[in-house]
C-alpha cells in the first residue's frame, strides 16, 4: 500500500462526529414525542449501567420529525415512516444505533397495556448534561417498558428501577 493511500483509507472510516448532548438537544428541537426508554434511560436516572444504543418510543405521528431531527449526525433509518408505523419499530444506525419503537401500544410479557398517549402524559424530564434534558416515562411507566421483554437483563433493570422508586418515595 502506498502511503498517500492512508488519508483516504481514513477518511473512509473515520467515525461520526457524535455528542450525546447535542443528540439530545436535537430531539428536542425536533418536536417529535420520544420517549428514552431502555438502558440508557437507566443511566440518565444515574444507575450503574453501560449500553451501546438507545432506545426510544416515539408517537407514530412523528417519525419523519425524529428522522429530520437526529439527521444531522448521520443515523439512517432502516425503514421509511410508513414502513415503520405498520411494523411497530425501526432502526437508525450509523456507528451509533438507535431502535425506535412506534406502536400506539404495546403489550407487557404479562398482558398489561402500555399505552404511548397515557406514558406520554406522564413523563418527566431529566437533565442529561449541562441545559440539556431527555424526556423519559415516569419510574412506574419506566418499568413497564422493561416488561415489554423477559430478557433476564430486564429482571435486573426492574429490580434497580424499583429501589429507586421506593428511595424517591421517602
Amino acid at each position: 500500500m502506498l502511503a498517500d493511500e492512508f488519508p483516504l483509507i481514513l477518511r473512509l472510516v473515520e467515525a461520526s462526529h457524535f455528542e450525546e448532548a447535542k443528540f439530545f438537544a436535537a430531539i428536542a428541537a425536533s418536536g417529535a414525542r420520544a420517549l428514552l426508554i431502555g438502558r440508557r434511560a437507566l443511566i440518565a436516572l444515574g444507575l450503574p449501567l453501560l449500553t451501546r444504543d438507545y432506545d426510544f418510543w416515539i408517537h407514530a405521528d412523528d417519525v419523519a420529525a425524529f428522522n429530520a431531527g437526529v439527521s444531522g449526525f448521520d443515523l439512517f433509518p432502516s425503514q421509511s415512516p410508513e414502513e415503520a408505523r405498520a411494523k411497530g419499530r425501526y432502526v437508525l444506525e450509523n456507528d451509533e444505533k438507535v431502535d425506535v419503537l412506534v406502536a400506539r401500544t404495546v403489550f407487557t410479557v404479562d398482558r398489561v397495556r402500555v399505552g404511548f398517549d397515557e406514558v406520554w402524559a406522564r413523563r418527566r424530564l431529566i437533565e442529561v448534561n449541562a441545559g440539556v434534558e431527555a424526556v423519559i416515562p415516569s419510574l412506574d411507566d419506566l418499568i413497564l417498558t422493561k416488561r415489554f421483554g423477559a430478557r433476564p437483563k430486564d429482571a435486573e433493570d426492574i429490580r434497580m428501577l424499583e429501589a429507586l422508586r421506593s428511595q424517591e418515595s421517602k
